[in-house]
């Protein structure tokens, strides 16, 4: 993954600054968790960095490519994915005929990550009548059979069971340990202490603190931080 850099990165809608002045970088390895109150800028700093939105101001910059554009293989996963009206196992071929991988190499690796994913009893299925945590798992498989270098995932398992968010929390693992740079939003305090390496922190559309996870627990760096492991911050 090349690195990714956000400079002095702004974001208005509606007359108000959503994304006020963000400067950081995203580097190959460590799991990174957005955090922050209801309202901090988290899933719109996300879809910034993979492109869905563009910066009123400042620039996004994937340091070291040719042209300091996004790299082809990132990918992102949804709190609410969209299924496609083919089975489960068609939704995975599908991305991938998109992507232009050749037709055996696509059945060979889409039936891997459907294997890989827990979801190889359900391949057949139409994907629309899997239940929630299945689907969760489907669009986690179809984004990591790209090999993707990046994968942002916005709260992927906000609408989950316990059961079906340990699961979730697995499939993140292996994609991670796969070489995929990870970065995620979620509201859950503990998932971040279990999958972060480093948090950034947003309040009111600003990053107020970046830094590896157990030093973010431990000493945060600012007092709305500390209000917010406290639980005196509203989620998201």
């Amino acid at each position: 993954m090349l690195p990714l850099i956000l400079e002095d990165v702004s974001f208005v809608a509606g007359g108000r600054a959503i994304i006020d002045r963000v400067s950081c970088a995203f580097t190959p390895g460590p799991r990174t968790v957005i955090l922050g109150p209801n309202g901090s800028g988290k899933s719109v700093l996300m879809r910034l960095c993979h492109g869905l939105l563009t910066p009123t101001s400042g620039r996004i910059v994937w340091r070291g490519s040719h042209d300091e554009r996004r790299p082809r293989a990132q990918a992102m996963v949804f709190q609410r994915p969209v299924m496609l009206r083919r089975s489960a196992l068609g939704n995975v071929t599908y991305g991938l005929k998109l992507a232009a991988v050749p037709r055996a190499e696509r059945d060979r690796r889409a039936r891997e990550v459907v294997d890989a994913v827990g979801l190889s009893s359900v391949a057949s299925r139409p994907a629309r009548v899997l239940s929630g945590g299945e689907q969760q798992k489907l669009a986690l498989a179809r984004a990591w059979a790209l090999a993707p270098e990046v994968l942002f995932l916005d709260e992927p398992t906000a609408n989950l069971d316990p059961g079906a968010t340990r699961e979730v929390e697995r499939i993140v693992d292996q994609i991670h340990g796969s070489g995929t740079k990870i970065v995620m939003t979620t509201h859950n305090l503990g998932q971040a202490r279990r999958l972060a390496d480093e948090i950034l922190f947003m309040s009111g559309g600003r990053l107020v603190d970046h830094a590896p996870v157990e030093r973010f627990f431990a000493q945060p760096s600012t007092a709305e931080a500390a209000a917010f492991i406290k639980g005196e911050l509203p989620w998201s």
